[in-house]
């Protein structure tokens, strides 16, 4: 078959090959070019063929959810175990010593506000509106004037 023919794509081998790209990352655009087709045409057989959009969907939500996963581990900080092999030689005898460490990631105050203003961003978006009902309070002193009296208050002969 030649390349970029959508019937390809919708082999077993197909699919699961479009889900692995999807899953390694690749863009809509760049999909696209592997497969040899324009973005325009992925997105056509997005629309015709749900094994298509099916795949790619299945990829892309693994590796999100990877991120979310990592986004949350780093806005919370942790903990991982660091081994150190040290290697030496006394007296024409290899030794080996392992060390292992436990390390701290603090917390990341980015990560933190990243996640909270797309999480929860009634609460922490950068721009609050605010809805304000009833009068302000403020009276005009010069309401009940006339155009005339206005004038002569400004100094205005007219």
């Amino acid at each position: 078959m030649a390349k970029g023919k959508y019937q390809e794509w919708l082999t077993p081998d197909g699919v699961t090959r479009l889900e692995a790209w999807a899953r390694d990352g690749l863009t809509d655009e760049q999909l696209a070019d592997k497969i040899g087709i324009t973005a325009t045409t992925l997105y056509d057989w997005k629309n015709k063929y749900p094994e298509i959009s099916e795949a790619l969907k299945r990829g892309k939500e693994v590796v999100d959810i990877e991120v979310e996963n990592a986004l949350l581990k780093r806005a919370l900080g942790y903990e991982y175990t660091e081994e150190r092999v040290e290697v030496s030689k006394e007296n024409g005898k290899k030794s080996v010593k392992t060390t292992q460490t436990v390390k701290h990631v603090p917390p990341d105050v980015t990560a933190q506000i990243f996640w909270l203003k797309n999480r929860k961003s009634a609460v922490w978006r950068d721009k609050q509106q605010l809805e304000h009902s009833g009068a302000i309070g403020i009276e005009n002193p010069f309401a009940g004037l006339t155009t005339e009296e206005l004038r002569k208050l400004a100094g205005s002969d007219g």
